[in-house]
């Protein structure tokens, strides 16, 4: 299981428990169960009249993509890049065949086939920004629809509050201040239950997969640099330490903040020399 997001459920469960523990006098009055149903059913509901059956389908899936701790392998496909082309540039085409035999990424299985079929390299990256593209619009199609259901399960708790006043409006009559509060108490679950879904658990997946596609479209980018620099059969380690840094982080990119700062002395001497330079 993905961890940070192991740490969220758990954390957001806890802190649930905990307030419904100390501030309810009966953590059993929040539950609705008439209430989570016109929340949850509604929310599915105006899901698929929004988006085709087989998007809606794919929401189970996406929830265990969330879920589970995905790997890039991004240093296994520096790795077989760099081994690739060190046998490009040998002009051993037959142990390039065989290698891409073995390699699992097939963004990078496919630029490496054109490059040996001898494609002109704007073609190539041509197709591959199309590749791109085309993830990048899918999966935000996929994170758009956990939005969308973010901003349909709060309407829908109103919606369920304003049926439970409606109800609690017919037993004013009754001049009963315990059954018009129980009543009140109810109406208002619906609302808690749209805001607790859509934040602890819609708008968060979406965020999730919306960063995955980043890290993705990252990796994709670090495989095309590496085909069009086998287009330009550059130096193999050349290569390596270019695609590592596609994938490096730095804390500062001009200024090493490890580089201990120049003694007092030394400071102080430079100062003297630049005044005499002046004076002279």
């Amino acid at each position: 299981m993905n961890p940070s997001t192991l740490i969220g459920m758990v954390a957001g469960l806890a802190v649930l428990a905990s307030v419904l523990f100390w501030s309810a006098e009966d953590p059993a009055l929040f539950i609705n169960l008439p209430g989570l149903a016109i929340v949850v059913g509604g929310t599915l509901a105006a899901t698929f009249i929004s988006f085709p059956l087989g998007e809606v389908l794919r929401v189970f899936r996406l929830f265990g993509t969330v879920v589970r701790n995905e790997k890039l392998y991004t240093e296994r496909d520096i790795s077989e890049l760099v081994r690739i082309s060190r046998l490009w540039i040998d002009g051993d085409l037959a142990a390039v065949e065989r290698a891409l035999e073995s390699v699992r990424n097939p963004f990078l299985r496919s630029g490496v086939q054109l490059v040996i079929e001898l494609n002109p390299e704007e073609d190539i990256m041509d197709f591959m920004e199309w590749r791109i593209a085309r993830l990048r619009a899918r999966e935000h199609a996929e994170a758009q629809l956990f939005r969308v259901m973010a901003s349909f399960a709060p309407a829908f708790g109103m919606i369920g509050t304003l049926v439970g006043l409606i109800n609690m409006m017919f037993l004013l009559d009754s001049g009963s201040m315990d059954v018009i509060g129980q009543q009140l108490a109810l109406a208002l679950m619906t609302t808690f239950y749209g805001i607790l879904l859509a934040n602890l658990i819609f708008r968060p997946v979406a965020v999730k997969l919306e960063r995955r596609t980043e890290q993705r479209i990252i990796l994709m980018r670090m495989v095309m640099q590496g085909i069009s620099m086998m287009c330009k059969k550059r130096s193999p380690s050349l290569m390596r330490e270019t695609l590592k840094s596609f994938v490096a982080s730095y804390d500062d990119e001009i200024r090493d903040v490890r580089a201990p700062a120049p003694a007092a002395s030394t400071t102080k001497a430079r100062a003297t020399t630049r005044e005499s330079a002046r004076n002279a």
